[in-house]
């Protein structure tokens, strides 16, 4: 067990070790675990940015690590209307004239705590919105407090993210991760060794602009692969926005995404929480070497869609009040 401040990348980053499993993050990118490997197993899971990588990782942290979206995926015209307020956000995609993403991926954490027990080893880092760090607040005029939690055992990756509202108005919430696990991530291994199993139940239609057209589809025979025996995660190009319906594995339900290379069996799982909603699943084309299962607490869209919260997800946050998601990656 083993916490060390490291310089990866000519930046300041944590090193984390506990059982068979290391990772890296990096604070000062979002908070962004860029590296996490089953020794063991020699299981690389989530795509890390080479020295090569650098410029597009500062630029487009979403391709890599464990990237947090707030909110996540895309604002038609970047802007809504909540409780008689105006929220309006940078055009970031100029051929869709949407704003994706957010900017929280961007920003510097500090690292406020640090333990290492005798079972896991844990760091938690917060990001502070103001009207004096205002890089979010000067498009998001709501004070907040997000705080990110790793924590690193035998058992793999548990990361829990928070936010609490410490303005004076209830705060829009909508959270997700842009994660990307490599495939192969079994290194040596062909990428086309692969399955991937994804808790879904019906897909949005989307527009040309890729935004939902507010009507919820059957899944097609091979989506229908994504809840039994996997469906190829790489080849053909592949984005579709889904909604969450639990698996069953091993008699219990499951939320997740699982990663399965067939010839050895080695499984990697992105168990997420009853908080996930919603699910993007992205392969950049299909050659990328990764694939993205992005859990998203609400819908593409969500702020400027006409249906109930409980379709879509929307939710917001009381002053004062907490909130919290936990997600685990793990390899067996």
């Amino acid at each position: 067990m083993e916490i060390k401040k490291i310089t990866w990348k000519n930046m300041e980053a944590v090193q984390l070790s506990a059982g068979d499993y290391e990772a890296i993050l990096v604070p000062g990118v979002g908070a962004n675990l860029v590296s996490l490997v089953n020794t063991a197993k020699n299981v690389a899971v989530l795509h890390t940015p080479t020295d090569a990588d650098m410029e597009t990782f500062l630029a487009r942290p979403q391709l890599f690590g464990l990237p947090l979206l707030f909110p996540p995926n895309r604002i038609a015209d970047g802007t809504y209307i909540f409780e008689g307020r105006k929220y309006q956000y940078p055009i970031t995609i100029p051929a869709q004239n949407n704003y994706h993403h957010g900017i929280i991926k961007t920003q510097k954490f500090v690292v406020g705590k640090t333990a290492v027990g005798k079972d896991c080893v844990e760091v938690e880092a917060a990001f502070f919105s103001n009207a004096v760090n205002n890089e979010i607040f000067v498009d998001f005029p709501h004070e907040f407090e997000c705080r990110m939690s790793f924590k690193l055992s035998a058992n793999g990756l548990e990361h829990k993210v928070t936010f609490i509202n410490h303005s004076g108005a209830n705060m829009p919430l909508g959270v997700g991760y842009h994660t990307p696990i490599n495939v192969p991530f079994v290194k040596g291994t062909d990428k086309n060794g692969y399955k991937i199993m994804l808790s879904v139940g019906k897909r949005w239609e989307l527009s040309e602009r890729t935004l939902p057209t507010e009507k919820l589809l059957d899944l097609v025979a091979d989506e229908n692969l994504l809840r039994t025996s996997g469906l190829n995660p790489v080849g053909a190009a592949m984005e579709l926005a889904l909604t969450n319906e639990p698996l069953k594995v091993d008699g219990k339900e499951y939320n997740g995404a699982i990663l399965v290379h067939e010839a050895s069996g080695t499984k990697v799982f992105y168990e997420v929480d009853s908080q996930v909603k919603h699910w993007t699943l992205w392969n950049n084309g299909g050659n990328a070497g990764y694939i993205c299962p992005e859990p998203q607490t609400w819908a593409i869209n969500t702020p400027n869609l006409n249906l109930p919260a409980e379709i879509t997800g929307f939710q917001s946050l009381k002053p004062n009040a907490e909130w919290s998601s936990v997600s685990k990656l793990y390899v067996k």
